[in-house]
């Protein structure tokens, strides 16, 4: 409401907070704004699960703020609504543009101009598990509809890129046809969920997370009010066995313990509560406390989302994530608004009450090994920064269904595995991945080596960090002959898709001044690790080109084996016990490099 010009002062002021308090009273009573802060009136209010986001909205309305450009756009049209225009766009063969280019992203489709004149569709995969019927599906749905190649993500998940406008209903349709779907895989919504890429075939695992995964992957497609949260969220389950699962770097992560004898819970397995993971903002999931049994998992899933969606911040996409509201609220009160969604409370249990957990295989996702059923193995196959051609996947397809249970998994390191194969097959599907192109064992630089898109698919990335990771690749196998594995994470921006603080080695990509010119280089960070051994990476070299990057991480690797406390000792513990300082002059990069 805007007061009459020609209005006193003091007309005006008392105009102004009186609309101020009709709207606080209309919010308290769930009742919709009569306006929308711009002097214009609002849209009908929606309601049922719509209005849920509504009356979030709301509530920083009332308070005088601004909602981020994104809010806005989903305030004048929900995004699922749109097939009806989806449908129109692809009859025109036209993209999307302004806003309509993020709410596209809940279908799962993003127009990646100016990277590429082309849709990516990203899947939701839970738990990373795919039939052999699928692969091939995909297969064909890659090579009609997009670049003849598929991407495994960082998510366990998988993307198609190169989509003309005129195919998106095609390849929406075709996923829905195998099973699969890309609803909500992008945009302010739940990603694909991860769980541990061993579930169910892992001899050390407490609890197979496959289960958990599935009921929390249907309870989000039928629930309408989880999608368009103030920001995207992420979910991961470890069920506690060899493989890791990253859940500490997660909004919300489920880690699996055992509770033995005289603990005030009866003994058993529970899964820990650990919320507000963001390592690419600087933080680790916060251990709460809590400790829910398998079956209290997804309505207390559920109770969080919900509290992060009637409290998240609207107004600054920055700051809209879990952890701010974690920062501003402290966990307990946090933890007793989660409480107001669920029918009792949550029960607490300290760390130290519960069993520690078995030792993780840092590179257990590659090679051969056993599983808890007699008789078979589990091949892990080594993927080059994730991506597979269409002939690949087809091939890898047809190993699953006649060496193994006709399945694939992926993994957050972006390989895959093939369970369930037989012992005395394991020469077989040697020689079928050799003839894919395809490896079974890696060096200690390829076994960890991941990588985000990169600029040759997504605007926001500063290097082409596919391209770079294998030439870095094949520049420090030639130089350095390791005898363990280290993580190497190149990732394109902030946004850190490729987490690039908990990689052993992580390389942030940004454009280096060059004269006149601005060409790729990267930020350089040592030290990281999730899990037992998490901690955040350090800086020690900044805007390095990248022409430089292969010699100068030689050169550190060499000093990592001259000066460690013995071939025990991993990368990360010998960069955390060594100065900023030192491993620049380990490394030959001069402090006037660095920032």
């Amino acid at each position: 409401m805007s007061a009459d010009p020609g209005f006193s002062e003091e007309q005006k002021q008392y105009l102004q907070g009186f609309a101020s308090g009709v709207a606080a009273q209309r919010a308290a009573a769930g009742l919709p704004a009569l306006f929308d802060g711009s002097a214009k009136p609002s849209a009908p209010a929606p309601s049922g699960p719509d209005g849920l986001h509504r009356a979030a909205q709301d509530r920083f309305l009332t308070a005088g703020k601004k909602l981020s450009a994104e809010e806005e756009a989903k305030r004048a049209k929900n995004p699922l609504d749109m097939w009806d225009e989806l449908a129109a766009n692809a009859a025109a063969g036209r993209f999307p543009k302004g806003t309509d280019v993020f709410l596209t992203k809940f279908h799962g489709l993003f127009y990646v101009a100016p990277a590429q004149d082309a849709f990516m569709c990203r899947l939701r995969i839970p738990n990373g598990i795919l039939t052999s019927l699928q692969c091939r599906g995909l297969a064909d749905i890659a090579e009609r509809h997009g670049g003849g190649y598929v991407d495994i993500t960082t998510r366990a998940n998988l993307q198609v890129r190169e989509i003309k406008a005129a195919d998106t209903v095609a390849v929406l349709t075709g996923l829905q046809d195998l099973g699969l779907t890309s609803r909500g895989s992008g945009a302010d919504n739940i990603r694909n969920l991860t769980g541990s890429p061993l579930a169910g075939i892992d001899p050390n695992e407490l609890i197979d997370t496959r289960p958990l995964t599935r009921a929390l992957y249907h309870h989000i497609l039928n629930h309408r009010e989880l999608y368009g949260l103030p920001r995207k969220f992420n979910i991961a389950f470890d069920g506690g066995g060899a493989l890791p699962v990253l859940e500490d770097t997660n909004d919300i992560g489920f880690a699996a313990v055992a509770v033995g004898e005289g603990q005030t819970v009866p003994a058993g397995v529970y899964f820990r509560l650990q919320l507000g993971g963001i390592t690419g903002h600087g933080d680790f999931a916060r251990d709460t406390g809590v400790v829910l049994a398998p079956e209290e998992c997804i309505p207390t899933a559920a109770a969080i989302v919900r509290a992060f969606l009637d409290h998240g911040d609207r107004t600054d996409r920055r700051k809209a994530r879990l952890k701010y509201v974690l920062d501003s609220w402290g966990l307990e009160k946090f933890l007793a608004e989660v409480e107001t969604h669920l029918p009792s409370k949550l029960r607490r249990l300290p760390l130290d009450k519960c069993t520690p957990r078995a030792p993780i295989d840092k590179h257990g996702h590659v090679g051969i090994h056993r599983q808890r059923q007699e008789g078979l193995c589990y091949v892990g196959v080594v993927v080059p920064v994730g991506r597979l051609t269409v002939a690949q996947v087809r091939g890898l397809a047809a190993v699953a269904e006649r060496h193994g249970s006709a399945t694939l998994r992926l993994t957050v390191w972006q390989n895959l595995l093939i369970p369930d194969v037989p012992e005395t097959d394991l020469d077989a599907v040697k020689e079928a991945l050799a003839g894919l192109g395809l490896a079974w064992s890696a060096t200690g630089i390829r076994g960890g080596l991941v990588a985000c898109t990169g600029n040759t698919g997504c605007k926001f990335a500063a290097t082409d960090t596919k391209g770079q990771a294998l030439a870095l690749a094949e520049h420090l196998e030639r130089r350095v002959a390791l005898d363990q594995p280290i993580n190497i994470h190149l990732t394109g921006c902030p946004h850190s898709c490729a987490q690039h603080y908990v990689g052993d080695i992580g390389l942030l990509g940004a454009k280096v001044e060059a004269g006149d010119d601005a060409i790729e280089g990267y930020h350089i960070y040592v030290g990281g690790a999730a899990g037992g051994e998490r901690g955040l990476g350090r800086e020690i070299a900044r805007a390095v080109p990248f022409a430089k990057v292969p010699e100068l991480l030689a050169c550190l690797l060499d000093a990592y084996l001259r000066h460690r406390r013995g071939p025990g000792e991993p990368f990360h513990a010998f960069a955390r016990r060594h100065s900023t300082e030192e491993l620049r002059a380990l490394c030959g990069h001069a402090p006037a490099q660095a920032a």
